[in-house]
This record gives C-alpha cells, sequence and structure tokens, in this order.
C-alpha cells in the first residue's frame, strides 16, 4: 500500500493507483457493516481503486467497529476514512490506535486541514499542529487535506492558487470542493489550484458526475465522489451504471459491459 510522504507529487500518486487518469475513491454514506460492504464490492466490481467511509448518521467512535470488520473481511481494500465530528489532531490519534490494533486505513479525508491563506507558510499554527500530531500517531497512511472546502471558512476566489501551494506542504493530497455537496466546483478554481501547487496531487470531493467529470481530468488527480454515482435520492448506495460511467471517463476509455448489472 501507498505510504505517508507529504508533498506527494502527481506521478507518484499516479503509479501508486495504476492510472493515467483520476482515481476514482466513492465515498460510502454508511449505515452499517452490511450495507457499507455492499456498496464496497459494487464499487470495486466497476473499477474503482478504493473507498472512503464516511459517518453521516452516527459517531465516529461507532463507526470504528466497521472499519475493523470490513479489514477484516476485505484485507487488500484500499480504505480511507473521513471521521465527521472531530477534527484532524483527534482523528490521527484514533487511526493510530487502530493501526496498532491491526486494523490499517489506507488513507485519512479532513474537511478541514486548516489552512490559512491570509498568513505566510511559517505561520500556520494550526496546520503544524495537525501535521505533529499525525507524526506523533504512528499512523502510515495517506492524508487528504480539506483546502477552500464546503461549509469551512470561506477563501476569496483570488487566493486559491496561494492557498492550495501552502497546503501542498502539509498533505499528500490537496483536496477541495465545491460550495456544498453536490455543487461543482467552478473549472477556474481548479485551474487556480492547479497552477499554485504545481505538480502536487489534488483531489475533488465534490460534484463530480459522469456528465462533467471530463472537465476536470486535466487537473485533478483523484475524484472522492457519492452523489454523483448514487442511485437517484438515494443518499446511501450507489448506481452501478453511473460508477461504471464514472470509472471510464477518469481512464479515458470506452464503456464495457457492467460487471453488476449482469449478475445482479
Amino acid at each position: 500500500r501507498c505510504s505517508w510522504r507529504c508533498q506527494m507529487d502527481r506521478s507518484e500518486f499516479h503509479r501508486c493507483f495504476k492510472t493515467i487518469g483520476p482515481a476514482v475513491l466513492p465515498v460510502v454514506h454508511v449505515l452499517d457493516e452490511d450495507q457499507a460492504i455492499r456498496n464496497i464490492r459494487l464499487a470495486m466490481q466497476e473499477g474503482a481503486q478504493g473507498v472512503f467511509l464516511i459517518n453521516h448518521d452516527f459517531s465516529c467512535l461507532e463507526l470504528l467497529p466497521i472499519l475493523r470488520r470490513v479489514r477484516e473481511k476485505l484485507p487488500f481494500l484500499w480504505m480511507g476514512v473521513n471521521f465527521l465530528g472531530i477534527n484532524a489532531k483527534q482523528a490521527f490519534k484514533l487511526l493510530g490506535e487502530l493501526s496498532t490494533t491491526g486494523c490499517q486505513i489506507d488513507a485519512y479525508w479532513a474537511d478541514n486541514a486548516c489552512i490559512d491563506e491570509r498568513v505566510t507558510l511559517d505561520e500556520q499554527k494550526e496546520a503544524n499542529e495537525i501535521q505533529k500530531a499525525r507524526e506523533e500517531s504512528g499512523w502510515k497512511g495517506l492524508y487528504f487535506g480539506g483546502t477552500a472546502f464546503k461549509f469551512q471558512r470561506q477563501v476569496s476566489e483570488d487566493q486559491f492558487g496561494k492557498t492550495a501551494k501552502i497546503a501542498s506542504h502539509y498533505m499528500d493530497v490537496v483536496t477541495t470542493s465545491g460550495a456544498g455537496t453536490g455543487i461543482a466546483a467552478g473549472i477556474q478554481k481548479i485551474t487556480d489550484m492547479r497552477t499554485g501547487m504545481g505538480d502536487r496531487t489534488l483531489g475533488l470531493a465534490s460534484g463530480v458526475t459522469p456528465d462533467n467529470a471530463a472537465n476536470y481530468t486535466p487537473y485533478v488527480d483523484c475524484f472522492l465522489v457519492a452523489t454523483g454515482v448514487s442511485r437517484p435520492n438515494d443518499f446511501y448506495n450507489f448506481d452501478p451504471l453511473r460508477m461504471r460511467a464514472l470509472v471510464h471517463i477518469a481512464r479515458g476509455t470506452p464503456l464495457t459491459p457492467s460487471i453488476t448489472t449482469i449478475y445482479e
């Protein structure tokens, strides 16, 4: 598995996931173990490179036993997590504890990496505290840090490039979004961030669909996607056809028959 390395460049990331286009990393809105595993299997069958699990409906402590059981049943799965309800410093402590008990989580995604574009790189107090917590945890996964991210402190449009440049010093994957869940990010925002961060790795975590993904593929290295590949009016279950379409757009290859559809 890929181990953590701040300032991961794009080529290293793509070699890790063995893909020339953006890695597709669907986000499972977890209800219970069975629902999580069912959606993970669907995503893998349709060609996704890995998954993130997130706890919208209960505390992160209630998510922990589900993570452990998923890891036991799917030991080779690339699995990341977003712990809603706690900050990154608390999350890294949990990740370290999980690792010491044999449950390795491959990536952590924080909605707020606490990057402050209003001060210099040397004055990033909160981001430095998070980095220290990561190092002290002993956890060896990839850090996807929310930057100019939905529902966090708003970043001025003319500061997107600077924000991304600072963020690239603190995380493996600078991760941004549109204005809200299911809302697409503006292309200008993405191109400004790409320009600011150079060849570091950029993730996009909202509003990606099979209809608009091609707009982002030149600039973005991974898609963290949920509603864009979910069944209509269903927050918790993926649509195999939409998943398959997004994967093939990311790969730049023609569509093939859906494995899931054939065998259901």
